[in-house]
């Protein structure tokens, strides 16, 4: 890919980013009265963060991906609160910290796996799906880093219960949104470089 065109897809990977990280991800599902209560909206309990990051990586490549994410996270230590609850450099001392360093990692793995192969179905779910665990050891690797040297201060809440928030609660939601950013991407390749 041309130097311009990954620069582009990583402001678009920023921007896409910084968006879904205040847009609650939901599902619709039809119900058996015909109406205005026709669909009814669930609440997935993730936003489309995560979502934002795999797609980045399945459209402009490891490179722009990762610069997305620098970005993301140099933009929300230093000027904006673009985190989910905040920013600055004090961010860094948030349990959840650790999962927001995996997005760059998580971010190369996904872009780097989905073009070694044709875009099919199954090797952007595998690219999505090896970028999220990335993104999740690396939160888990810098949770236990940080309760075990007492980085974190008086934590809040005990290791165990932090790893079950952060990592095992939003899976469900997680995997919901690598189903849609897989549809998404499919459609968009097969669109735009075929």
């Amino acid at each position: 890919m041309a130097i311009s065109t990954e620069l582009l897809w990583a402001f678009i990977g920023l921007l896409l980013t910084i968006g879904g990280t205040f847009l609650e991800a939901f599902v619709a599902t039809p119900t058996w009265q015909w109406g205005t209560n026709s669909l009814q909206t669930h609440s997935l309990g993730v936003t489309y963060q995560i979502g934002a990051v795999l797609l980045v990586g399945c459209l402009g490549g490891r490179n722009a991906a990762v610069l997305s994410q620098i970005a993301y996270v140099l933009l929300g230590l230093t000027w904006f609160p673009i985190f989910a609850q905040g920013g600055g450099m004090s961010y860094i001392k948030e349990p959840s910290f650790g999962y927001i360093l995996g997005f760059i990692p998580g971010a190369w793995v996904c872009g780097f796996l989905a073009f070694k192969a044709l875009p099919r179905l199954e090797s952007l779910v595998f690219s999505c799906l090896s970028g999220l665990l990335t993104i999740h050891l690396t939160g888990i690797l810098y949770l236990v880093l940080s309760y075990s040297s007492g980085w974190l201060g008086k934590a809040q809440i005990p290791l165990q219960q932090a790893l079950l928030k952060y990592s095992l609660y939003p899976l469900p939601g997680q995997f919901a949104v690598i189903c849609a950013v897989t549809l998404i991407a499919f459609t968009l390749r097969h669109i735009m470089f075929y």
